[in-house]
């Protein structure tokens, strides 16, 4: 019976996104615009700053530590980046659903509406966004004579992997962090440590085998590495079969408990915010 109710709250979940599509695309584009309202540069804003990071690190690996070649002739640049698009939407996704409620609090105070759909809306704007820069990483690759094949249809997969992970985590957020505002710093430092223990700008290869476990314990290496199989390397990702089950039992237990909380933290919402 339990396995029934709970069962039941993901696809009530689910069948309410559909049912409230149409407002829900008109939250996430009126979000999208109010990110960078009253900026003269607007959107550009988007992809300065994290274009400026990665030619950064780029710069300092390649010139710095000489970092070079990664593996298979494969240019650092291609690499680099084949690891931070994905990471850009993760970080946004999570940082921005896990204020989601308290950011959109006229919603819960003043308008009938579903609450619990306020995180998909901050994780749909920040999609938005990293449209760019995944169109960005296609154009590098095509220009270094990485050419399309049918892996990179696996992207979509993997970005599906994205938006699954952030939801169950933005539910899960965004509900403690109404009654504990902490919760955002702590977040933040938590994506700051998964920022360099994720191998973004390192090999995994290069630990001893003995530490591989605690890289595979991390949920956003399997993106990371499923989207550097598709893009470079060709790869089909049921070659990491092991690690997508992972994924995928960390992701479903994730919502089933930030479904959880969050309905029973919901009826409060108004009297905190």
């Amino acid at each position: 019976m339990k396995n029934d109710y709970r069962l039941l709250l993901g696809m009530n979940f689910f069948a309410s996104i559909l049912e409230n599509r149409r407002v829900l695309l008109n939250l996430i584009k009126s979000d999208f615009k109010n990110r960078y309202l009253g900026n003269h540069l607007g959107i550009i804003w988007a992809f300065i700053q994290p274009l400026v990071m990665v030619l950064v690190y780029w710069f300092v690996f390649t010139y710095g530590l000489r970092a070079g070649m990664v593996d298979k002739n494969v240019p650092f640049l291609i690499w680099l980046l084949a690891g931070l698009v994905p990471w850009f939407l993760l970080n946004d996704a999570i940082m921005s659903s896990s204020r989601a409620i308290i950011d959109q609090s006229f919603l819960v105070k003043k308008i009938v509406f579903e609450v619990k759909l306020l995180p998909v809306v901050k994780i749909g704007s920040a999609f938005f966004v990293s449209v760019g820069f995944w169109l960005f990483l296609f154009i590098c690759l095509i220009f270094e004579k990485f050419y399309p094949s049918l892996m990179w249809l696996q992207v979509a997969y993997y970005i599906f992997c994205i938006l699954a992970f952030t939801l169950s985590v933005g539910l899960l957020l965004s509900a403690i962090t109404v009654f504990m505002l902490d919760v955002g710093q702590f977040v933040s430092i938590v994506m700051q440590i998964g920022f360099w223990v994720t191998p973004l700008m390192w090999n995994e290869h290069v630990l001893p085998h003995k530490f591989m476990w605690i890289i595979k314990l991390n949920p956003f290496t399997y993106i990371v590495d499923g989207v550097r199989d598709s893009l470079i390397y060709h790869l089909p990702f049921w070659v990491h079969y092991n690690m997508g089950i992972y994924f995928w039992t960390i992701t479903i237990a994730l919502f089933f408990l930030g479904n959880k909380i969050f309905n029973k933290l919901k009826p409060h919402f108004a009297d905190v915010l």
